[in-house]
């Protein structure tokens, strides 16, 4: 049998990963050290497809200051001269950053969760509003977009089914750096710990309320939801 402490571990990896995974996307951005070189006051816009909100609509709707948001547009508008991100461009990246694994489906599902909208594209607005609440959010709003990203059919409840997705697609991410090496049946173990943990009325569902009262009970996942609160 898995030991428990190694299978709710994996919950607060799971939290882990999504923090990290958008410092990653910082760090290719170039973004993670604000630089001292001055910064034009208007976000620069011309020559992209898709022009962002105004500066002042985004900084009242994030936790982000206008310097910060100037300094994300502009990574942002390096790397992606159009505007906006597709899904294949999502999964080009998260390859890179775990190139000993399959990034793929993690990629597509966190490039969902992103894409709040559902229109096939991140648009910088999306990508900073999820930063905002990954790295300046609330304990409540952290723990509703991690819910939301495991949500992975949207229809307000997380089952078993979706939480294997979930770990498999994790497990494929990390790839040979996994350890223990995996049994057939760990991810499945790892799920039903899960559940037991947090299907409170143990009705096969985990629901936004089971999850958010599982979670805040669990010392290791809220110090994880502070690791990178002022990477910024």
């Amino acid at each position: 049998m898995w030991a428990e402490g190694e299978s709710e571990g994996l919950q607060t990896l799971g939290i882990v990963v999504v923090l990290c995974s958008s410092l990653k996307l910082l760090h290719y951005l170039g973004l993670i050290d604000l630089s001292d070189d001055k910064i034009e006051d208007e976000l620069e816009m011309t020559m992209v497809c898709h022009r962002p909100e105004g500066l002042e609509q985004l900084e009242a709707q994030t936790n982000f200051t206008k310097r910060e948001l100037q300094v994300l547009y502009r990574g942002f508008k390096n790397e992606c001269p159009s505007g906006v991100v597709n899904e294949e461009t999502f999964k080009q990246i998260y390859a890179q950053f775990f190139p000993h694994g399959d990034a793929s489906m993690y990629a597509h599902y966190l490039f969902h969760a992103f894409d709040t909208t559902q229109t096939g594209s991140v648009k910088f607005e999306d990508f900073v509003t999820a930063l905002s609440i990954l790295l300046r959010g609330t304990v409540h709003e952290k723990l509703r977009w991690t819910f939301n990203l495991y949500d992975i059919n949207k229809d307000g409840y997380i089952n078993k089914e979706e939480m294997m997705d979930i770990v498999k697609a994790i497990y494929d991410m990390m790839g040979k750096y996994t350890y223990p090496v995996l049994r057939e049946d760990t991810p499945r173990q790892h799920v039903d710990v899960f559940f037991q943990k947090m299907d409170k009325n143990k009705d096969g569902i985990v629901t936004l309320d089971e999850f958010l009262e599982s979670c805040q009970e669990d010392d290791n996942i809220m110090r994880s939801l502070q690791l990178f609160q002022n990477v910024m």
